[in-house]
């Protein structure tokens, strides 16, 4: 569906990044006021819209004027929602997802097998690095009329993302207790210690814990989902993350990984990101005495969300995929 009219005289638009953005039952002018609440800037809304900065600008004064109130309150250069801009952010919200779900239930009676739509996805990086990629790509030559985007960031800001409404679906490490999001579970995965071929501690792969409390080791950053499940096992051990000897704090899996390739201390890091090095020689892995570092990833959601139509259906291929790869 396009919609008409939109721009004001002289706006020069993206047609593709238009058609993207444009969502069925919500009016533009509302999408300018929504990208606005979500970005707290003209500037930078009018960049996400492909519009100029006077055009956003136009569009929340006629809102505001039809609606009879102020929606930012503004205080030099930062803007932030005023109590009626927050109720009517809140209710866009709903409005696209109801839209969203209607596009995909009338589309579902003409083309029961074939899904059109849009799926932002948000995932942890083991998830987006090593686990997700094949979904993807199945997923997209069995449904090519879906278009997918996928953020990568840790645990906790992946969440983030998913209650900002910034992401439809999350995949997560650790299940979520949070009441206005659920978690499905979707797989296990192990978190092992590595150190590289090279390294003095490669000499000999059986450790007590007591010996790993005197290794210099390289985490990854708080936030962290891998963190977190180390977090966990040590505390079955009675041992606090404290008592490790940590030499360094890097952001990311591949940044560890390389680090350690390089360097001669120990990491911790799931098992799948490790495969390949492994597997010819590069890292080595260890093994800590009665220490097994687990963690699950979950599918969250936001609550009232669970039967979305993509929601859903991306969930059962990506769950029927992995379960006839075991």
């Amino acid at each position: 569906m396009k919609l008409t009219n939109v721009y004001t005289h002289g706006e020069q638009k993206n047609d593709s990044t238009f058609e993207m953005l444009c969502i069925p039952m919500i009016a533009f002018n509302h999408l300018v006021f929504k990208t606005v609440a979500q970005q707290l800037s003209f500037t930078k809304a009018s960049e996400v819209l492909f519009i100029s900065q006077p055009a956003v600008s136009k569009h929340i004064r006629h809102l505001e004027e039809y609606y009879r109130v102020k929606l930012f309150d503004r205080s030099g250069n930062a803007i932030t929602l005023t109590e009626a801009g927050k109720i009517l952010y809140q209710h866009l919200l709903t409005a696209e997802a109801i839209s969203k779900q209607v596009e995909f239930d009338l589309n579902a009676i003409q083309h029961k097998n074939h899904l059109r739509g849009e799926l932002k996805l948000g995932a942890s990086t083991t998830v987006a690095l090593y686990i997700l990629p094949p979904v993807l790509s199945a997923f997209r030559k069995q449904h090519p009329d879906v278009k997918v985007s996928l953020v990568n960031r840790n645990s906790e800001n992946v969440l983030k993302a998913l209650l900002n409404n910034e992401i439809d679906l999350a995949i997560t490490e650790g299940k979520d207790n949070m009441h206005i999001a659920s978690s499905l579970y979707f797989l296990t995965d192990e978190v092992v210690p590595v150190c590289s071929a090279k390294s003095n501690l490669a000499k000999k792969t059986q450790y007590t814990l007591e010996e790993i409390l005197h290794q210099p080791i390289a985490l990854r950053e708080r936030g962290s989902g891998t963190l977190a499940a180390i977090k966990a096992a040590l505390q079955t051990k009675d041992v606090k993350l404290s008592q490790l000897k940590v030499c360094m704090r890097l952001g990311g899996t591949e940044a560890l990984k390389n680090f350690l390739l390089a360097d001669d201390c120990l990491g911790f890091l799931p098992m799948k990101s490790v495969a390949k090095e492994l597997m010819y020689g590069d890292l080595v892995r260890l093994f800590v005495d009665e220490l097994t570092i687990t963690r699950q990833f979950y599918f969250t959601q936001r609550r009232g969300e669970e039967n979305s139509g993509l929601n859903a259906s991306f969930i059962r291929f990506a769950q029927q995929y992995y379960n006839q790869k075991l």
